[in-house]
Order: C-alpha cells, then structure tokens, then sequence
C-alpha cells in the first residue's frame, strides 16, 4: 500500500553523480543538503529520503531542491538499486509483511507524575507540569487558588 513515486534517472555530466527527477516536490522551495547520515534529521521527507540512500553505502552525498535529488556516489560505486529507493519513498506496506499487533501500535502508559525537584526554591512540578510553559502553569494556579476561595467547600 502507498503510492509510488514517479522517478526518472538522469545521469549527469559528471562522473559519480546521479540525478532523479521526481513526480512530487519533497522540500518546497528550499534546498537541503546531507552530507551523512547523522544530518538527516527529522521526519521530512528529504531526509528521510537522504536517510534511506545512505543506508545503501553507496551514497557520499545528497542534495534536494524541490522535485530534483542530486546523488554523489561513493567512488567505484554504481547508481544501480537507488532508484528503488527513491520509488519506494511512500510504500508503508508491501506483500509479504506482517501487520503490527494493536499492543505495538498503543503507546505505554506514563508512570504516575513525580515531583521533580527545583534548584530556585520554587514549587515542585510533576512531569506533566514540566511540559507547560511556566507563565500558563503560573496563570492557572492563580485562577484556580481564585476560584476556590469563591466556591468554598
């Protein structure tokens, strides 16, 4: 399932690289470079793309630039199998893959939230107070503190 991407392999004047014009745009405007796979961050799908080439090893650099993906191939490596790997870019499933069980798919329960400690002397939050910018955290205490003394009991 997914959809294919449509790719078209051009082979460029310059020896090791490779272009592929695609059928959809994978970075808007902007360009994007890779130069491994550590700077492939992120769920984008460049570089996801990016990431996904270099696990070949055959590939010493990307570049993206909408709908264009520029490949520089490792020296004495060929383009043979990437194009593939760029069709493949949208396949989630495939024939012959085992459907996840509906445990993997659910997230595990968050432990109970603990109080984390405050070096300023500040009240202590829980785990889940942590993730509130501290202005709201502050608004809502307030606004609570005023609505139990209008409501005792």
């Amino acid at each position: 399932m997914g959809q294919s991407v449509g790719v078209v392999e051009k082979i460029s004047s310059i020896p090791g690289f490779v272009r592929y014009e695609l059928n959809r745009n994978l970075t808007g405007s902007g360009h994007e470079r890779f130069a491994s796979s550590v700077e492939a961050v992120g769920p984008r799908p460049a570089a996801e793309l990016a990431r996904r080439l270099f696990g070949t090893g055959r590939v010493a650099g990307v570049h993206v630039y909408m709908n264009m993906i520029t490949v520089d191939l490792h020296k004495g490596f060929t383009s043979d199998g990437l194009i593939e790997v760029v069709r493949d870019l949208y396949q989630y499933w495939k024939p012959g893959m085992a459907p996840p069980a509906f445990e993997d798919l659910v997230p595990a329960d968050e432990p109970a939230a603990a109080a984390l400690p405050t070096p300023d002397g500040a009240p202590a939050v829980s785990a889940a107070e942590a993730r509130i910018p501290p202005v709201l955290l502050e608004r809502s205490r307030a606004a609570l503190a005023k609505w139990k003394a209008n409501h005792p009991g």
